[in-house]
């Protein structure tokens, strides 16, 4: 593969010049707001069809409400990059307040639409289903039709939806505008430094266990100052959330999070239930590292410490050739694909202050686009995150040919394609290993990632589900928020770990998320689900590249349950399913211990 230099900053220019002064953006800020007005009006006067000839006014309408959706979408994409690419652009929060309002705009009146046209006589549904240009909706159409059932009256839903915006949303928007301006003071190599948060949380990993110790207990201490705002933005969010549950007589907080990823019950206790039966080998693994530190047990900031010290450093550039080379043995599209991403400055990985923490993929509708944001520091753990943020972009990618209503695939699906691409990269690293100690880091660095599904994500699972019980009877304060995070971290860790981050639901984005409800149990389903996938794909190469397509492409046509019995041939409603995913897991520990034994 020819050496070649890739940008390290994202090209946004492409999409709207200027940043948050962009005077395109205004523009098509401006030009959306009217098309809105517009189709908004058009969707107020539809009344519900009676006859199969009113088809193509239907399909008018619905092409109509999804191009607008795309504009505001791009619209959300850029504004979220700017977002993410300097914390102190405070024109950029203005503008997200903007295009929230857009979208809670546009969801009233095409929810309208959708309302009146989910009280269509069964006979003519079933003749629309038909119609040429309506078949290939037909999942979306008979999903709509089902929500309409199930929500309050037209205009009830309207006020929800204008409520949201200056209620829900804004909880979750006064959130990231806490953190935005939390800094922490710490000293590291003997230089003390500002960090933003989401620098600090990177020193969590930091190979010294002063400095872990140190960040970790400034971090609780900045968290625990302003708990009693965090305390504030979640409950009023949840509060918010619960009310409309109650309005619209549903009882079960899980209701929501399972209709929007397609999900059965029984499917989630499935994978739940094989997760605990199974988490033995996970704790001899931790107890493992904490021997290898020297300790009896791990204390919550030496869950991310490495036990050996990875040699292998890897330029962005370096990361990049490793990541295209691996991918070429499964997938020559994806491989081709995410080299265009490189070569054309889709990722932000600059290494700088100022930075959110984390990383994402946000797609750009009209462009047909995506653009990465991470913070690349050389570690093989940030080319396996770079390589799962690639598996996002290929994602839609992969869905180009598809109608935009069908590619609106869910969270826990919305995992599969990043957390396959991460495991071709976490492999080939483990085994492209020079030394037995490099092989030994880059075990453990895969085994954080079961770790952190398995039991990470569990407790945040357990907390957020005997928080919104405890909600449902009133105001639920900081303190008793710390004792929840505290018992469901030792539950879910099985009391494997010695200390605890009380502060974890005041300092973990996804409680304060308003998209999507419940922003936990979905990963833990795109790993095991993906693993399955991944252990397909090993056993046919690059033969399965057109059957991993396919599989993508339906992903926002069919419930889950179809789709894995469409493409794998399994139930996942049984345990059994999801201990294949799990055995391939505990195969790492068993390697690991072994390695370690010596």
């Amino acid at each position: 593969m020819t050496k070649t230099s890739y940008p390290v900053v994202w090209d946004l220019d492409v999409f709207f010049k200027g940043g948050s002064d962009s005077e395109e953006l205004r523009r098509h800020l401006d030009e959306t707001k009217e098309r809105l007005a517009t189709v908004a009006e058009k969707f107020n006067q539809f009344e519900t069809p009676t006859s199969v000839n009113q088809a193509e006014e239907v399909s008018n309408l619905i092409e109509e409400g999804s191009s607008l959706a795309q504009h505001i979408r791009q619209a959300g994409a850029f504004i979220s990059c700017l977002e993410a690419q300097d914390m102190s652009d405070h024109k950029a929060s203005t503008l997200r307040s903007e295009v929230t309002e857009l979208s809670a705009t546009y969801g009233a009146a095409f929810n309208s639409f959708k309302q009146k046209l989910a009280q269509t006589d069964e006979n003519v549904w079933q003749e629309f289903l038909e119609h040429d240009k309506l078949a290939e909706l037909t999942f979306v159409l008979n999903e709509w039709r089902d929500a309409a059932q199930e929500q309050l009256s037209e205009d009830e839903e309207a006020l929800i939806s204008s409520l949201s915006v200056d209620g829900y949303h804004a909880w979750g928007q006064m959130y990231n505008t806490i953190i935005g301006g939390m800094t922490v003071n710490v000293t590291v190599d003997g230089e003390e430094k500002e960090l933003s948060v989401g620098q600090a949380n990177n020193l969590l990993s930091h190979e010294n266990p002063e400095v872990r110790k140190q960040v970790f207990e400034k971090l609780e201490a900045a968290w625990k100052e302003k708990e009693s705002l965090f305390a504030n933005t979640l409950n009023h969010l949840a509060g918010f959330r619960l009310n409309v549950y109650k309005k619209r007589g549903w009882d079960n907080v899980l209701k929501e999070p399972l209709d929007i990823n397609r999900m059965q019950q029984d499917t989630l206790d499935a994978m739940w239930g094989a997760i605990t039966k199974h988490k033995q080998p996970f704790v001899d693994f931790l107890y493992r590292k904490a021997e290898l530190l020297g300790k009896d047990k791990l204390e919550w900031y030496d869950l991310g410490a490495p036990t050996q010290e990875n040699s292998q450093k890897l330029s962005y550039d370096e990361g990049a050739q490793f990541i295209l080379k691996h991918f070429e043995e499964f997938s020559p599209i994806m491989a081709k694909f995410s080299k265009t991403a490189f070569e054309e400055g889709w990722i932000e990985a600059e290494d700088r202050s100022g930075k959110r923490p984390g990383g994402f993929c946000t797609g750009f509708p009209l462009s047909e686009q995506s653009r990465i944001f991470m913070t690349y520091s050389g570690s093989m753990s940030n080319v396996a995150t770079l390589a799962h943020e690639l598996g996002h972009a290929y994602h839609s990618y992969a869905l180009k040919p598809v109608h935009p209503l069908n590619r609106r695939y869910a969270m826990n699906v919305a995992e599969t394609a990043s957390t396959f691409a991460e495991m071709i990269v976490a492999d080939a690293a483990v085994k492209a290993a020079d030394t037995k100690e490099d092989q030994i880091a880059l075990l453990e660095d895969k085994l954080q990632r079961s770790v952190a599904f398995f039991m990470n994500i569990h407790s945040r699972f357990l907390f957020e589900t005997r928080f919104y019980e405890e909600r449902k009877n009133g105001f639920v304060p900081a303190s008793r928020l710390n004792e929840l995070t505290d018992e469901a971290q030792r539950e879910a860790y099985c009391d494997a770990v010695n200390s605890t981050s009380p502060s974890y639901w005041s300092n973990k984005l996804h409680f304060h998320i308003t998209g999507v409800p419940f922003y936990n149990f979905p990963y833990t389903f795109g790993y095991l689900f993906s693993l399955s996938i991944y252990a397909k794909a090993l056993e046919e190469g690059t033969n399965y590249e057109d059957q991993y397509i396919a599989l993508l492409q339906d992903t926002a046509r069919m419930s889950v349950e179809d789709l894995a019995m469409k493409h794998l041939g399994e139930d996942i409603t049984k345990e059994a399913f999801w201990e294949k995913g799990i055995e391939l897991c505990k195969k790492d520990v068993a390697e690991y211990l072994e390695l370690t034994s010596q």
